[in-house]
C-alpha cells in the first residue's frame, strides 16, 4: 500500500510539473474588472506565472470546500459528542447496577460470574450461599 501511495504521489508530481512547465507565460491577474480598481485606491493586480494561477486557484477551492463541510458537519459532531457522554453515563449506571444488584441467585451463575483465576492457582475455600427455590423437595419415601 505503501509503495501504491508512492507511486501516486510521483504521477501527481510529474502532472503538476507538466502543468507548470507547459504554462510559464506570465498573465494578469486583477481584482477588481475593468477600471473599477482606480475606485478602490490602486492597481489591485499582479502579473505571475500561469500555472500559479492555476495551483493557488485549486488550493483556495480546497480550502474553501474543506471549511464548508467542516461548517456542515458540525451538528454532526456536536450530536456524536452528546451520545458518547451519554454512552460513559449509562455505561457507568450498567456498571454500578451490577455491582450493587447483581447477587447471583444460583450457583451456575455465581460460577460464571466469578473472575477467572490463572491456570495452576488452587481456588481459595469460600462459603458458598444456599440456593432457595419454589420448587418442593423430593422426598423418598
Amino acid at each position: 500500500m505503501r509503495y501504491l501511495r508512492m507511486i501516486f504521489v510521483a504521477v501527481l508530481a510529474l502532472a503538476l510539473l507538466t502543468v507548470a512547465l507547459a504554462n510559464r507565460q506570465l498573465v494578469t491577474v486583477g481584482l477588481f474588472p475593468g477600471q473599477l480598481d482606480a475606485y478602490f485606491g490602486g492597481g489591485w493586480a499582479a502579473r505571475m506565472p500561469l500555472f500559479l494561477v492555476i495551483l493557488l486557484s485549486l488550493l483556495i477551492g480546497m480550502l474553501l470546500g474543506l471549511v464548508w463541510e467542516w461548517m456542515r458537519e458540525a451538528h454532526l459532531r456536536q450530536e456524536s459528542a452528546r451520545r458518547a457522554h451519554e454512552l460513559t453515563r449509562l455505561e457507568r449506571e450498567v456498571g454500578g447496577l451490577r455491582t450493587t444488584h447483581a447477587v447471583p441467585r444460583d450457583e451456575v451463575l455465581a460460577i460464571l460470574d466469578a473472575p477467572r483465576r490463572p491456570a495452576g492457582t488452587a481456588a481459595a475455600p469460600t462459603a458458598t450461599t444456599p440456593v432457595t427455590t419454589n420448587a418442593p423437595a423430593l422426598v423418598r419415601r
